[in-house]
C-alpha cells in the first residue's frame, strides 16, 4: 500500500558493466591528476634543453 513503485533489480551483467565504467572513470581521473602534476616539470626540462 505504501511501498510505491519498485524499480527492477539490476542484473549481474548490469552491475558488472557499471563497475567497469566506474573503474575506468577513477583510473582516468588519477591518470589525469598525475599528468597535470608532472607537466610543469616536463615543460621546464624541455625548455632547458633549448
Amino acid at each position: 500500500m505504501f511501498g510505491g513503485f519498485q524499480a527492477p533489480q539490476p542484473s549481474a551483467e548490469d552491475i558488472r558493466a557499471a563497475e567497469d565504467q566506474a573503474t575506468y572513470a577513477v583510473q582516468s581521473a588519477v591518470g589525469m591528476a598525475v599528468a597535470l602534476y608532472f607537466s610543469p616539470f616536463l615543460i621546464d626540462a624541455v625548455y632547458n634543453l633549448f
